[in-house]
């Protein structure tokens, strides 16, 4: 008869058998997890080399895709979409994205820039302000500070700010950003870091083909316009006020605390200030109305008469008083009731995705913000 031993064909002071199967199979899936990231590097490093050599053969990192939400303006998708190239971003490729935009921004990105008007960079991998505050710094444009504008807004990070902090239910009318000050940001990102649960796009509009239409629609206020441009009026508490759109207070809107200092940059605006015991009235024009493109070389309706005559109103703001033309005499009711409408009907608004970075050139886009019902986060860079 064989011994017990020999029967479980193992010898005196062996491991017992349950015990060494749970080790071959802690062993075994030790060698698995083992094996899994030996294979996640290799394609990740794969993937990399496919990247290089596709860089190398002369293809893009990004891919043009088409939206519902586009419309073709003479002849040109709006706005532009651009999609990664190889499919669906592999996790931890952020740095893969920056580089791309460094390197292909001069070829691929500005030229469609120029042409569109706006690009939407959709599918890559940014989820954070951090994240965001990267890809705008890899376009290499210059920071523009934030003094002189109307909405209430709080630095995230770096160079982030939230767009706009009025609540939720106020929509933004149409306008071209700090179009009322001389100093305006060439180029403005948007971050979509939290989907909005409904609403909450940011239509936008070409600005030459807006004009376009109101010069055929009224011609001898266009003309007045563009002769004599428009003036803007709006009064500023102290403080930031966030129920309000054009909340911005006067320490926030010149950065200082100090009445002397804030004369000086609104001075450097060409901008006139008239104080009271708690608020100042700033005064600000007639600045131009119409502006020429220098580089698509063709007129734009580059104003805010629309959004300071419709929703400049707040506790110390009349909107009709907002926005004038010059001596005060106010703006006719019914062209910009049909402004409106032509912006409405020449818009496009493309719903927020997570991750979602809409690149605009403010030379030839203005843009709006519908109401939405939260959460909804939507971050913004000024730029040169």
């Amino acid at each position: 008869m064989l011994s017990d031993d020999r029967r479980s064909n193992r010898g005196p002071g062996s491991l017992e058998g349950p015990t060494l199967r749970a080790d071959l199979r802690t062993v075994t899936q030790t060698q698995r997890e083992s094996h899994g990231s030996r294979a996640r590097t290799l394609q990740h490093q794969q993937r990399n080399q496919t990247l290089q050599m596709a860089r190398v053969a002369g293809s893009s990192f990004f891919q043009e895709a088409r939206l519902p939400e586009q419309r073709a303006v003479e002849g040109v998708a709006f706005p532009a979409v651009l999609v990664p190239s190889g499919g669906p971003p592999a996790e931890g490729s952020h740095d893969e994205f920056l580089a791309a935009v460094r390197s292909e921004r001069a070829s691929r990105l500005e030229p469609l820039l120029r042409e569109a008007g706006a690009v939407l960079l959709r599918g890559f991998p940014a989820r954070t302000a951090a994240d965001f505050d990267r890809a705008v710094d890899a376009f290499g444009y210059e920071e523009l500070p934030y003094v002189g504008g109307a909405a209430p807004r709080s630095n995230v990070v770096g160079r982030v700010f939230t767009a706009n902090e009025s609540p939720p239910d106020q929509k933004i009318p149409f306008h071209h950003e700090m179009a009322q000050v001389p100093t305006f940001p060439a180029k403005l990102f948007f971050f979509c870091e939290v989907e909005p649960k409904s609403g909450g796009e940011t239509p936008i509009v070409l600005s030459h083909y807006v004009y376009k239409r109101m010069n055929e629609k009224f011609p001898e206020f266009v003309e007045k316009l563009e002769k004599h441009g428009l003036i803007y009026t709006r009064v500023l508490g102290e403080g930031d006020d966030p129920s309000s759109p054009i909340g911005r207070g006067w320490h926030s809107t010149f950065l200082t605390k100090d009445k002397t200092v804030a004369e000086e940059r609104a001075a450097n605006l060409g901008m006139t200030l008239e104080w009271t015991d708690d608020a100042v009235k700033t005064v600000m024009g007639p600045i131009p109305a119409v502006k020429w493109d220098e580089v698509r070389m063709r007129k734009i309706w580059f104003n805010s008469m629309v959004a300071a005559y419709t929703g400049w109103k707040d506790a110390r703001n009349d909107p009709v008083k907002a926005v004038t033309l010059v001596h005060g005499s106010p703006l006719p009711a019914d062209v910009i009731e049909e402004c409106g409408k032509i912006l409405e009907e020449e818009c496009v608004a493309v719903l927020w995705q997570q991750g979602d970075i809409l690149l605009i050139d403010n030379w030839a886009v203005l843009h709006s913000r519908r109401s939405f019902k939260p959460p909804r986060r939507v971050l913004a860079s000024l730029c040169k």
